[in-house]
């Protein structure tokens, strides 16, 4: 009997966590992605579904998780300001009640643990090159605070639970990573100004376009996951992995026309509050220790996420030409067509499964097309259920007492009591 290496991937359905999922079932591990697809969609999976090395759970982490595993990768966290700017609050637990709960079943599993931080706890940087030892500039009370200070506070605790309870951790932080799978709306700017050359739309430019940026390819990327998780336990973290090659927003946007051929206008606009004016990643660390560095020049990479995304487009359009118009709400009040859903016509009805209590729901919006636009009616499909305020489950798993009052789940189908 074989036994391969279990690994917990949290955020396992977004753009990176994907790739993560891919890498680890190549590299023979058995797969568990756990994800509440507020950002992560299944179409970034759906070709995983059905692997026998690969497992889907519908979950939110801010939740505790009870599983089996030998390695845990946390990536769940809304990593773009228009989605962690929508629900400030969530975000912040998100990343600080997800770090806790993560942390604790590594502690109690005796797993390795690995931290998907961010450049962001450096804040608006003073420096051109920031390495490791840098403390930053933050600002901890603005918009985006909620992310930067929930990703400082998840370090905290992943450092102090390393020399408290002797877990071993591995931190990384995060510099600008893009490539196919992409949130075609998260508001970043090689995804923004792609899918607007492709739609001949004016290609918007915050500021007058010379703030830098160093833009690293997912598959680079990944491999310094891999490479970090695999060194020795000695190598905590935290290690800077990105492309220290920097290029200006002004630089990247007359790439993208020129590579897509576009005749988009370039069109400036106001900086939003605390956006950084450089970015730019010391990766000596990596270098040094991992053997790492970033080995996809950026017009390669480029060409790659504009085919990724041209081919969306026109399945998208293809798609709406061949179902008509639809009557759409919107994802979590979010703006833009990439996160409509269609509104679910039949109300949900209970079912007892197995082990569970679910709601049969016609919900034509877990069955969205990348762009989070439904594209037919799929068969019923089994989410989670929540009990409403005041109702009691009499035990885990099993079918609620009479009386009990049944909600579809929200945000994420979290199960138990929406807290």
């Amino acid at each position: 009997m074989m036994l391969r290496k279990r690994v917990l991937v949290t955020g396992g359905a977004g753009f990176l966590g994907s790739h993560l999922c891919e890498r680890l079932i190549a590299e023979g591990c058995d797969v568990l992605c756990a994800d509440n697809f507020f950002t992560g969609t299944k179409d970034n999976i759906s070709h995983l579904v059905g692997h026998p090395q690969f497992e889907l759970l519908r979950h939110d982490v801010t939740f505790p998780l009870y599983v089996e595993v030998d390695e845990i990768y946390n990536l769940a966290c809304p990593a773009s300001p228009i989605h962690y700017q929508h629900d400030p609050v969530q975000t912040t637990k998100t990343s600080v009640h997800g770090a806790i709960n993560m942390l604790g079943l590594a502690k109690r599993l005796n797993a390795k643990i690995f931290q998907a931080s961010t450049s962001e706890v450096y804040g608006d940087p003073q420096i051109d090159l920031q390495a490791e030892s840098y403390r930053g500039n933050v600002n901890p009370i603005g918009l985006r605070a909620c992310y930067d200070e929930g990703k400082r506070c998840a370090e905290t605790l992943f450092f102090d639970y390393h020399r408290q309870h002797r877990l071993r951790i591995r931190v990384a932080r995060i510099f600008n990573t893009y490539g196919p799978r992409m949130h075609p709306n998260d508001g970043r700017v090689v995804s923004n100004f792609i899918v607007q050359a492709l739609k001949g739309e004016p290609i918007t430019i915050f500021g007058d376009g010379s703030q830098t940026r160093a833009f690293c390819y997912v598959d680079d990327l990944i491999e310094g996951f891999i490479r970090l998780m695999e060194a020795p336990d000695a190598l905590t973290g935290p290690v800077n992995l990105g492309n220290p090659v920097t290029f200006t927003i002004a630089e990247l946007a007359e790439k993208v026309i020129e590579l897509t051929g576009s005749r988009s206008r370039l069109e400036y606009r106001a900086l939003p509050a605390d956006d950084p004016r450089q970015r730019r990643p010391d990766i000596k660390l990596a270098r040094r220790e991992l053997g790492w560095q970033p080995t996809v020049p950026l017009e390669e990479g480029l060409k790659r996420t504009i085919a990724f995304f041209d081919d969306l487009l026109r399945t998208l359009s293809k798609a709406r030409r061949s179902t008509g118009a639809a009557r759409v709400v919107g994802n979590n009040g979010l703006a833009g067509d990439g996160l409509d859903r269609l509104q679910a016509e039949k109300a949900p009805r209970l079912r007892r499964g197995r082990g569970a209590a679910v709601v049969l729901a016609a919900e034509r919006g877990d069955s969205r097309h990348q762009l989070g636009v439904a594209l037919g009616q799929p068969a019923p499909l089994e989410v989670d259920v929540v009990l409403k305020p005041g109702a009691d489950m009499t035990a885990a798993g099993e079918r609620p007492a009479i009386g009990d009052e049944l909600a579809p789940a929200g945000r994420g189908g979290r199960p138990g009591r929406p807290g």
